[in-house]
């Protein structure tokens, strides 16, 4: 554990007494052998024999030090069978490759019980099971240039605007015109369906495991977008939504993204997690935006809305280059986190936050993993929705109060 050290402060220690929840500030002063009681500052070398693990093992200080206290507390902590993990992904990763190179491995190894996604990243996921090739390419180019000539830019990775994007929607179009997928439904389910179809795509291009949406069916993981109208996916939606209203077809294209349902789905795995099965959970959120605040709005939504007692997330890991004086999310610390009831406060000491470009320090985190821990079991929380969600309703209405009133003021609006 991390020792505070530097000044006298204020330590919140949680009491729990009667049922209640009580909060005492303790001072404590730091002892000059507290101040160097870390481990020495004298590596071993890197050589030719030398792991990945061992090289993170031997950082010592500024953000390779908070790497490696990220990698052993994955390793220590989130590696527990009762360890419910969430997974966050912002920024352009699929498109880089992070799929096949580093999201995939890390839910094979068991340690992504549910993701949380950009609709952007889970849009460009589809290239790769549909077989359309992205390019290593340059930053440095003209992009006015690049448009005339029919390419598309991802800083420096390059596309073929109509052969990867053109004909990326016109397939997904189509599987969205299928008998499953015409009801009202989160993006939870819609990935699964989707999923289910990417798989077989997958298999008939033959280029191994390359598809995030494809590895979530096969292991049981639910997937969620939090904003899915900012993305290509929900920008088809719309479009499909567009010709059915045009063509008085409503009536047979009948699909509809409700974020509500997400939200409910998302809660009852954390309520799950930690009040019926008693075990702990945990957060890697890589990179920041609304996958990150999806991810841990969990916990209010149990304290603050449903209003059932709950302490917050037990481990928390950030990998962000967002800085933290900004008051932006995707830069905020764990101990901001507290304060919304987002992460358990007498858990502080079990969290890490590393200012890293996410597509170097994500790999080495996930090579970590798979190097110093055992494979867990899947959790295939995806098949449980349904019983996850009755736990969920069963202790909204025995700790909410104002249930009775709120389905009374329902039942008036039907007259």
């Amino acid at each position: 554990m991390r020792k505070h050290v530097g000044r006298w402060f204020l330590n919140t220690v949680q009491a729990k007494t009667k049922g209640k929840t009580m909060y005492h500030n303790m001072k404590h002063q730091t002892t000059r052998e507290s101040y160097l009681s870390g481990k020495r500052v004298l590596p071993k070398a890197v050589t030719k024999k030398s792991s990945i693990a061992s090289v993170i093992d031997n950082l010592d200080a500024y953000n390779g030090g908070r790497l490696r206290a990220a990698c052993q507390l994955m390793r220590d902590k989130y590696s527990q069978k009762d360890v419910t993990i969430g997974l966050s992904i912002a920024g352009a990763l699929t498109p880089a490759g992070l799929g096949p190179s580093t999201i995939i491995p890390l839910m094979n190894h068991g340690f992504v019980d549910w993701l949380v996604a950009t609709g952007a990243n889970m849009y460009h996921d589809l290239h790769f099971a549909f077989n359309m090739p992205m390019f290593r390419g340059s930053h440095n180019v003209d992009d006015a240039d690049l448009r005339d000539k029919g390419v598309t830019r991802i800083y420096d990775i390059l596309f073929d605007y109509q052969d990867v994007l053109m004909a990326t929607d016109r397939i997904l179009r189509k599987i969205m015109l299928r008998p499953e997928f015409q009801k009202e439904m989160g993006t939870r389910e819609y990935y699964h369906h989707l999923g289910k179809v990417v798989n077989e795509y997958e298999k008939k291009n033959k280029l191994g495991e390359v598809s995030v949406l494809a590895a979530a069916y096969r292991n049981g993981i639910p997937v969620f977008t939090s904003s899915p109208g900012d993305s290509t996916i929900g920008m088809n939606v719309a479009g499909l939504e567009l010709l059915a209203e045009a063509k008085g077809l409503k009536d047979y294209f009948k699909l509809k993204i409700n974020p509500s349902i997400d939200v409910n789905d998302s809660t009852a795995i954390i309520l799950n997690a930690k009040q019926y099965e008693k075990g702990k959970t945990g957060v890697l959120l890589i990179g920041g935006g609304s996958p990150k605040n999806f991810l841990l709005q969990t916990e209010p939504q149990i304290q603050e809305v449903l209003m059932i007692p709950e302490a917050g997330q037990d481990y928390d890991i950030n990998i962000t280059d967002a800085r933290p004086d900004t008051g932006g999310l995707s830069g905020a610390p764990p101990s901001e986190a507290v304060s919304w009831g987002k992460i358990d406060p007498t858990k502080l000491e079990e969290t890490v936050t590393a200012y890293i470009d996410v597509t170097v320090a994500f790999p080495l985190l996930v090579a970590y993993v798979i190097q110093t821990t055992k494979p867990k079991k899947l959790k295939r929380l995806y098949d449980r929705g349904d019983e996850m969600r009755q736990k969920l309703i069963k202790s909204y209405l025995e700790n909410n109060k104002e249930v009775d009133e709120l389905s009374g003021m329902m039942k008036k609006l039907q007259r």
